[in-house]
């Protein structure tokens, strides 16, 4: 019976130690878009305003600050070219605000090449009803100065 309640009590210990942690977003995004190399640097300057701005704060009209016209895009839910994409957020309905300093869930952006990865903090319910996070990734390459392609995780519905 001993040998019983022990190995309950340490499949209860194993579950908890696997269960999944929660996802945390970065406490510093300023400290994120620092390099040692200027132009990953800009890069990574260029793809969080373009979504604090276009993505975020939905001002459709600065889009071309930050998209090149011949924007690639691998979202199978919208449209590819800069004049695509404007056209599917536009279509949203959503009224431009005001543009926040912060990128809300933001964890990291990482840049190497000519690419740069931004992982943010998604939440979601689960089954039950219950809260859980997860991660989503963005990717985006960059050429002379704007962003020319974009490749994410995004599913048709």
């Amino acid at each position: 019976m001993k040998l019983l309640a022990t190995a309950v009590a340490f499949s209860f210990v194993a579950v908890a130690a696997n269960a999944a942690e929660p996802v945390v977003p970065a406490k510093d995004q300023q400290a994120l878009l620092k390099s040692s190399d200027p132009q990953l640097a800009a890069n990574k300057k260029l793809v969080f305003d373009m979504w604090r701005t276009f993505l975020d704060a939905h001002h459709i009209d600065e889009a071309d600050k930050f998209l090149a016209p011949e924007y690639h895009q691998h979202n199978p839910n919208a449209e590819t070219g800069l004049a695509g994409v404007k056209a599917y957020f536009a279509a949203q309905k959503q009224e431009p605000k005001p543009v926040a300093d912060t990128i809300p869930g933001l964890v990291s952006i990482v840049a190497e090449r000519d690419l740069v990865v931004l992982a943010l903090a998604r939440e979601y319910k689960d089954k039950d009803g219950n809260p859980y996070t997860t991660t989503w990734f963005d990717m985006f390459r960059v050429a002379n100065g704007k962003i020319v392609e974009h490749w994410d995780v995004a599913r048709k519905p």
